[in-house]
């Protein structure tokens, strides 16, 4: 059975369902709604930041979040997969490579030079589309004593 799959910007409509999606998606925080949604808004508007839904059936299944900037060892733009999250019961239908197509898309029309992402779960999905492991990927998560600091 052939789907029909749609892909567009997201839009503020969408943040109860991405607020969902993205709580099934997070594994090291609990994501509450209240930053949730001042950051929903925030990447909205921001420039560098694309985040894409998938809908099914005039309902979003699915959503990619990804952001570009510049870097000097690709002597230009990089992209960044942060998030990609597909409903588990729309999985294996071609959702996620066509966000992750759309996002290379959009990637490669900002002149980035290369797209990267980390991934503990979907090392072969992410190597079914070409991409190739290159580095370990290392975290520290911040206590707020860090977070407060500002420097000039």
């Amino acid at each position: 059975m052939t789907i029909h799959i749609q892909l567009r910007a997201a839009e503020s409509a969408d943040s109860d369902t991405v607020f969902r999606l993205a709580q099934s998606f997070a594994t090291s925080f609990n994501v509450d709604a209240e930053s949730f949604e001042r950051v929903f808004n925030e990447l909205l508007q921001s420039p560098d930041a694309r985040l894409l839904v998938a809908m099914v059936d005039n309902d979003v299944v699915g959503y990619l979040l990804g952001f570009d900037h510049l870097a000097f060892f690709a002597n230009g733009r990089v992209a960044w997969v942060e998030e990609i999250m597909v409903e588990p019961d729309q999985r294996r239908r071609g959702i996620g490579r066509i966000l992750m197509a759309e996002f290379e898309h959009w990637a490669a029309s900002r002149n980035a030079r290369l797209i990267a992402l980390a991934t503990r779960r979907a090392g072969d999905f992410y190597r079914s589309l070409g991409y190739e492991e290159s580095a370990t990927y290392y975290r520290r998560i911040l206590e707020t004593e860090y977070a407060a600091c500002n420097l000039p």
